[in-house]
């Protein structure tokens, strides 16, 4: 039998498909003519060269930010602790169960401070959870409760944060010295905080004292700066 131009095995090919072969076999065709001319005109080889050249810029940026993961660590691990809020003593600035950063290190460059928001343990007491309450009395102070005010050295002072009134003074109903590295402490909920005032808390040691709170990172409706 006589085959026909366009045909297979005396079968006529599909025009689709006669048209696919022809356009694969020229996608072909242009390929390797391009890989030709990359040869020929030296771009591969440029290409390499510019690859070389690169490495140390790639090595130096990833020296880098194996730094930054470094710092963000040690930044997470001394400024970045995170302490769970036991109680409502601290209200509003505070409420049960906030989960709280804290700044470790915060205190080797400079001392506490009246108004500070610290994170301590009552005696060092290890088996005791974190107390996280406001300093009001500084090293070398004395303190007294008279009428819901605050004394230091027979000077009321005047406090800039929300409190709630003091009707229990506790110990504080006389003048407390402090210690040179003694602290006393109030809760801003003080009816309802145990602090100071309390002979099971006491005064503070700077000893005792685990950082500084000063952000909230849970739950979302709290997350902000502790002021």
């Amino acid at each position: 039998m006589r085959r026909t131009r366009g045909t297979v095995g005396g079968r006529r090919t599909p025009p689709g498909r006669k048209n696919y072969d022809l356009e694969k076999r020229r996608r072909r065709l242009e390929r390797k003519i391009r890989r030709q001319e990359m040869k020929e005109d030296g771009t591969i080889s440029e290409a390499m060269q510019v690859i070389m050249e690169a490495l140390p810029y790639v090595f130096g940026w990833t020296v880098k930010l194996g730094l930054v993961c470094l710092f963000a660590f040690v930044y997470v691990w001394f400024f970045g602790q995170k302490v769970s809020t036991v109680g409502d003593s601290m209200n509003p600035v505070l409420s049960n169960g906030d989960a709280v950063l804290v700044n470790r290190i915060v205190y080797n460059a400079m001392r506490p401070r009246r108004g500070d928001v610290v994170v301590f343990k009552p005696g060092g007491n290890k088996n005791s959870h974190y107390y996280i309450k406001r300093i009001i009395g500084l090293p070398g102070e004395t303190v007294e409760i008279i009428e819901n005010g605050i004394f230091i050295d027979g000077e009321r002072i005047e406090e800039e944060y929300e409190t709630s009134e003091i009707s229990d003074v506790g110990i504080a109903a006389e003048k407390i010295e402090l210690g040179e590295n003694e602290y006393f402490v109030l809760g801003d909920d003080r009816e309802n905080s145990v602090d100071s005032r309390s002979e099971d808390v006491g005064n503070v040691e700077r000893k005792d004292i685990y950082g500084k709170a000063w952000f909230v990172v849970s739950p979302i409706k709290h997350i902000g700066f502790i002021k």
